[in-house]
């Protein structure tokens, strides 16, 4: 009968233990949640989308390089490729911010979860103290310097090599499609 009485007694402080549990899980959830936030804030993952726009408007300028090598006089490749830059330059120029904007209304919805699942409150905190570091947002500026630089000493010293071997790559292509296309 002792045991009857405390019946009620265990149930009233699980319930207690229960909602005590629920609400600290709630307030870690709200707590993760916001640091969730924070990180996508200061991640700018949308800049991958203007890369998607423009890497085929730069892979088209380049095939139109390869295409008029060797074909066209000097000055006529020239004007071509300058009229051919001002039709890339309207496509970037249109579709970056449809890029941009569609990124940015994706960003939250798709990369939250991810976080939220892979990440515990901790590791955000450390993430978005890296996100936060000047150390890296100086890095980043200098990134586009750091990467032409480095470009153009590559092209430097292997283009002797190289532009022969594009040349021949061009002009066998191009002999190939003429081939191609003239033949029945």
């Amino acid at each position: 009968m002792k045991s009857m009485t405390h019946r009620p007694l265990l149930l009233a402080l699980a319930l207690c233990a229960a909602h005590g549990l629920t609400a600290a899980q709630q307030a870690s959830s709200d707590e993760k949640n916001k640091l969730v936030q924070r990180a996508l804030a200061l991640w700018h993952v949308e800049d991958a989308a203007v890369v998607m726009v423009q890497r085929p408007a730069a892979n088209a300028m380049q095939q139109a390089r390869i295409a008029l090598q060797g074909r066209v006089s000097a000055p006529k490749q020239e004007a071509t490729l300058k009229d051919i830059a001002v039709d890339i330059q309207k496509y970037v120029d249109e579709a970056t911010p449809i890029a941009r904007a569609s990124a940015t209304r994706l960003k939250a919805p798709t990369l939250g979860p991810l976080l939220a699942q892979n990440f515990n409150e901790d590791e955000l905190r450390q993430l978005i103290a890296l996100l936060e570091s000047p150390v890296k947002r100086k890095f980043e500026k200098l990134v586009p310097e750091f990467e032409r630089t480095f470009g153009e000493k590559i092209a430097a010293e292997s283009s002797a090599t190289i532009d022969p071997k594009l040349k021949a790559l061009t002009q066998n292509v191009g002999l190939k499609l003429r081939a191609a296309t003239v033949a029945p």
